[in-house]
């Protein structure tokens, strides 16, 4: 877990993720990602000792899912947790049957978290996106909607005050797949049904042929993303202005 926290503490101190005082709404999604995070923030919790955590978790499924192995590993991690029950597939694969359903579900798993935090107390929502997560939404935009576009890892929602933050954004996917088996985290299956079938899904397969074909690509796309200066590419609060 070094190396997990040392990537978690650069993001930190690079975006001043975390303020004293904070009170963090932790995303858990039951995947490895969300997972790894809520570990990973549970254990810097006790470097910096200066902000706390509350664990959220949405639902998506046709029945509601066991997610009694995600409340054992958050007891565990002294990360209390609210499990909200939602309609997302119902909506999204019987009411509105989309042949793209994700950028809708992004859109509205977002809000509904945002709305936890805020009922919760929480000024700050954790999401576990990680390096590969930017950089495929940079050619997802790049390829299917003509701009360059990715989110930043720390971005301010005006409609819910809150502020979403994205401590895993240093930290590989296989370095993830690595700390899940390690750490044995209990992962939940996904029930999503276009899992695996998506448009990110291709865009992780082109980068994957990309860095093949270019071992360094992914490290010099995420330094690209880090400019500070005008052609920044990082996702802020809005456009950028000239």
């Amino acid at each position: 877990m070094k190396t997990t926290l040392g990537r978690i503490r650069r993001a930190d101190q690079d975006y001043h993720l975390i303020d004293p005082g904070d009170r963090i709404a932790v995303g858990i999604s039951g995947g490895k990602d969300s997972l790894l995070m809520a570990h990973g923030l549970s254990l810097y919790r006790r470097i910096r000792k200066d902000f706390t955590l509350q664990g959220i978790m949405l639902t998506m499924g046709r029945e509601a899912p066991d997610t009694s192995a995600v409340e054992a590993f958050c007891e565990v991690e002294d990360i209390p947790l609210v499990v909200r029950y939602t309609d997302l597939y119902q909506i999204l694969f019987e009411l509105r049957n989309d042949r793209s359903p994700c950028p809708l579900c992004a859109k509205m798993r977002r809000a509904m978290l945002c709305d936890m935090s805020k009922e919760l107390g929480c000024g700050k929502l954790a999401l576990a996106h990680h390096r590969e997560d930017a950089l495929e939404t940079l050619l997802m935009s790049l390829i299917y909607e003509g701009r360059f576009h990715t989110f930043h890892p720390k971005t301010y929602m005006s409609r819910t005050g809150i502020t979403v933050i994205r401590p895993m954004i240093y930290m590989p996917e296989k370095e993830v797949v690595h700390m899940q088996k390690k750490l044995s985290l209990p992962v939940q299956q996904n029930a999503c049904p276009a899992n695996g079938n998506t448009k990110r899904q291709e865009m992780k397969e082109l980068l994957k042929e990309l860095a093949r074909r270019y071992p360094h690509l992914r490290e010099t796309m995420l330094s690209a993303l880090k400019n500070d200066d005008q052609y920044s590419l990082w996702e802020k609060d809005g456009p950028r202005k000239p």
